[in-house]
């Protein structure tokens, strides 16, 4: 996940951004948490490296709420999103302490807790890294519904091993999951009859657009607005 893309457009991070609440933990990890604590249908938001101060990825989150989700972002950065301009911890020395795999063993006590809170079903949706997350969680069945949007380094091997409904969303300029590979993860799926899928290349946006856009891009908003809506509508599909 070295790739120059997954560092471009940074994030003005806001602790204090969004409409929803932040708590100290949630499943032992501190979380940005949105829409009703009744809701029996959950949604999971797994950040990339930027982590869940994002303001569109809580923009996102509060969006989704008003799908009728309870939406949880954890920060599974533990307070140390990546930083561009640190040149003592490049990107490959970042991830060292922040793997994907770290990602989804964390993320379980997460599931957990909604379980305990009374919820039934719950969906996940990640992007670049959190994509990463989300491919395990799918898996392994964690989930009963899954999002990958621009995602990290996955492999064909990976998604033949979904178990979930997955929608995969795509850009046509990516270097780390290029439409090449997108399509090919399209031609798994499809032979895999058992798993619902749906799969989309967005044209003419590069990794990481869905989440770190320009508001000023009246394109790019747009992209990552229809993005958005691909998301709630696989999550109105299949957690129910």
């Amino acid at each position: 996940m070295a790739s120059s893309q997954c560092c471009d457009n940074p994030p003005a991070l806001n602790p204090a951004g969004g409409e929803g609440k932040v708590v100290d933990s949630f499943g032992g990890l501190k979380a940005y948490l949105a829409g009703s604590d009744e809701s029996k249908a959950a949604v999971i938001l797994i950040s990339d490296i930027f982590g869940f101060e994002s303001p569109n990825l809580r923009k996102i989150a509060d969006k989704v709420a008003l799908s009728g989700y309870f939406v949880v972002v954890p920060d599974f950065l533990h307070g140390d999103p990546y930083t561009p301009n640190n040149a003592e911890r490049p990107l490959p020395v970042w991830i060292k302490s922040h793997s994907p795999k770290k990602g989804f063993e964390e993320a379980k006590p997460v599931i957990a807790a909604l379980k305990e809170k009374g919820v039934s079903y719950v969906g996940a949706a990640g992007y670049c890294w959190g994509g990463v997350v989300i491919v395990e969680l799918a898996k392994a069945h964690e989930i009963q519904a899954a999002v990958v949007l621009h995602p990290g380094p996955i492999t064909v091997d990976d998604i033949k091993e979904v178990k979930c409904p997955i929608s995969i969303l795509g850009a046509e300029i990516d270097h780390i999951s290029p439409p090449e590979l997108i399509k090919q993860f399209e031609q798994v799926l499809s032979a895999n009859s058992g798993v619902a899928h749906f799969v989309k290349i967005f044209p003419g946006v590069a990794h990481g657009w869905s989440v770190r856009y320009s508001h000023d891009d009246v394109a790019a908003v747009e992209s990552a607005e229809e993005a958005m809506g691909d998301t709630i509508d696989w999550f109105n599909k299949n957690l129910k």
